[in-house]
């Protein structure tokens, strides 16, 4: 039997007074449990979800044959090999920033687009304690990585297969990261900040505090909290937090 996805019908059509993700991103109650339905669909909303286990096992292995590969069959040096893979992980962190900011967070009248951003993001900020949608799953994830790997072997030819591993080792721990922030305290006292700077991102102002592996680009442009300045509220943050209640 032929699936059809029809847009119209399997996409949940979203009440605009309780979702207000579009100008800007506010709810009038934070979920402490449960998750969105994303699609009427139960196949379609079965595809939304998954574990970080499972998307460290699909690309382990990719990440480590096309090491392989640029050592053994394109003859970089394995120094080499290295220099263009760190080169790629920290471009992972630019992207992971311009992504969060003005993907995440796009703004439109567009109906469509509206249901699109919460699909992608939305629905984090309103069910913070989803555990299954903090990183991509499978099917949207190999698409996209497909596309990204295809870019960068377009603009930078060969250098792609060193490149694109170590991009995708920056998403494999940014989700690891995101994961960590919203299940546990910070395992030691230098990462307090990069954990206070996505709560205060998630419950004061989503203008603000983009990155969530580093902050490094939050603080070249200028969106960086004060922390200095800013109050922790302990009770949001055990809204946002797994294990809390």
């Amino acid at each position: 039997m032929l699936f059809v996805f029809n847009p119209k019908h399997d996409l949940v059509h979203f009440a605009l007074p309780v979702i207000n993700f579009f100008a800007p991103m506010k709810f009038e109650k934070i979920h402490n449990k449960g998750q969105a339905r994303l699609f009427k669909n139960d196949y379609l909303e079965m595809l939304t979800k998954t574990h970080p286990l499972v998307i460290w096992g699909i690309y382990i292995p990719v990440i480590s044959y096309l090491l392989y590969y640029s050592a053994a069959s394109l003859n970089f040096s394995v120094s080499y090999v290295f220099l263009i893979f760190f080169c790629g992980m920290f471009f992972w962190s630019f992207f992971e920033y311009l992504a969060h900011r003005f993907i995440f967070h796009w703004v439109s009248d567009n109906p469509s687009i509206q249901k699109i951003a919460y699909i992608m993001h939305g629905n984090h900020h309103h069910y913070p304690r989803d555990r299954e949608r903090l990183f991509m799953p499978p099917v949207p994830s190999i698409i996209i990585a497909s596309v990204l790997f295809s870019l960068f072997y377009l603009i930078i030819g060969r250098y792609a297969f060193m490149f694109f591993p170590g991009f995708m080792l920056g998403y494999l721990m940014y989700g690891t990261m995101h994961y960590a922030i919203h299940a546990w305290n910070p395992p030691f006292k230098w990462m307090k900040g990069l954990w206070r700077n996505h709560h205060l991102h998630h419950y004061k102002d989503e203008h603000k505090g983009f990155g969530v592996s580093s902050t490094i680009w939050d603080h070249v442009f200028g969106t960086m909290f004060d922390l200095k300045k800013e109050k922790e509220d302990k009770e949001k943050v055990k809204e946002l937090m797994f294990g809390k209640k």
